[in-house]
């Protein structure tokens, strides 16, 4: 076993002890700097346990549930998750798990204490699915910590059964046709929220989708929309989310979400008078036109990401301009925070119950209920498996019981 020793240089001290040999050699770990020897033998004695431990400057067994989240989320999460999800992590770490866990020693959490905690949640009135998502959150770092750390042998979290809930109506809204036809009149096509109600009608695509169209993803000629990227707002502090950073360009939500789809004329329509009276407003405006660019950055896993610039002035710089499809008529960016005040005028002034999920819901079901090819469907919303195409859209409604009892009746005449 190595022994710490120490000596003074001068008028500070230092510690030293002997590493594995490398190449037949002996070798030695030594610092100074310290005013005195305990300081030295002290600073010798933690370097030693870090040395000991390959590094880690912890003993796993004895690591609390608070530091080995935090490790977790540092040496897993921000490496290797999305933005959004690191974001919901975050909030179950802070708000949820630390408090329940984190004095607690990593090597002593139960079955029992987390199914505990985990019937609190409900009878706190948290949702099911919120519920289900902390358990999620903190199950895979337990998991982590099984394999591939080895810090615990099992993950008790694989014991914890979810509470029973009541069964919610998921808030799912199919808008009739002349509900929408009311939306468009109040959202006409000279207001900067009429294309991409369009997009999300007549086309079926995810809200930071719709966001993040560029002209190049559209091909008039093919009648093709290609969905390849989202948009997602980041900020400076993942935790509580007070300084933005701004918007930028994100993977879709899957690699299934990469997708190009046909479009049919009454969407190819709207897009041509979009891009007419967008071209139309940057002569007008001139220089004053807001100009658009991405700026390559990179984020907490080292990754490259864009972020969207807006400069209000013809002026040459070297970044790479692009073409929003969504913009306001000098140019300026519409974010999906800006559809906010959209949604609340459906909701609140036209009285229809509305987000833009029910729009991407409405083009599904519509397909569906036609007798569209459930395969297709899949593919063109982007989801990653039949099944979620399946167990979310393939709801009864009253068409659907209609159609059902008038083939009985024909089939028995």
């Amino acid at each position: 076993m190595a022994v710490i020793n120490t000596r003074k240089r001068g008028t500070k001290w230092e510690y030293r002890f002997e590493s594995a040999k490398i190449d037949g050699k002996r070798k030695h770990i030594s610092k100074s700097g310290f005013r005195t020897k305990k300081e030295a033998l002290e600073a010798g004695a933690k370097a030693l346990a870090e040395y000991n431990q390959s590094g880690l400057t912890f003993i796993p067994k004895d690591i609390s549930m608070h530091d080995y989240l935090d490790y977790w989320y540092e040496e897993h999460c921000v490496l290797n998750l999305k933005y959004n999800t690191l974001v919901n992590y975050k909030a179950h770490i802070e708000k949820f798990l630390k408090p329940a866990f984190g004095k607690y020693k990593l090597s002593a959490l139960s079955s029992a204490s987390i199914q505990s905690f985990i019937n609190d949640l409900k009878k706190q009135g948290y949702s099911k699915s919120h519920t289900i998502g902390i358990k999620s959150t903190l199950s895979a770092s337990l998991e982590y910590a099984v394999e591939p750390l080895n810090f615990i042998t099992f993950n008790p979290c694989k014991n914890v059964k979810n509470p029973k809930f009541e069964k919610q109506p998921e808030k799912r809204f199919v808008i009739s046709n002349d509900d929408f036809n009311r939306i468009i009149n109040r959202f006409p096509p000279d207001n900067i929220f009429y294309t991409p109600l369009m997009i999300g009608y007549h086309a079926g695509l995810r809200i930071s989708e719709t966001f993040a169209l560029t002209w190049e993803d559209i091909d008039f000629e093919n009648k093709t929309i290609s969905i390849n990227k989202s948009t997602v707002k980041r900020y400076k502090d993942t935790k509580n989310q007070k300084e933005p950073l701004g918007w930028f360009f994100q993977t879709t939500k899957t690699k299934s979400s990469v997708r190009t789809i046909k479009i049919g004329d009454t969407l190819i329509k709207a897009l041509k008078l979009a891009r007419k009276k967008q071209i139309e407003n940057k002569l007008f405006y001139g220089e004053f036109y807001t100009r658009i660019y991405q700026e390559n950055k990179i984020d907490e896993k080292s990754n490259e990401i864009k972020k969207i610039i807006e400069i209000n002035s013809n002026v040459d710089i070297s970044l790479d301009e692009i073409e929003m499809i969504c913009v306001k008529e000098n140019g300026e960016y519409v974010s999906t925070d800006s559809f906010k005040y959209c949604s609340r005028v459906i909701n609140h002034s036209l009285k229809i119950d509305f987000n833009y999920h029910s729009l991407r819901h409405t083009h599904a079901t519509i397909l569906i209920e036609s007798g569209a090819n459930i395969k297709d469907v899949q593919t063109r919303l982007g989801h990653n498996s039949i099944e979620t195409t399946l167990d979310i859209y393939t709801h009864n409604t009253e068409r659907m019981e209609n159609e059902t009892i008038n083939i009985f009746e024909q089939a028995i005449k």
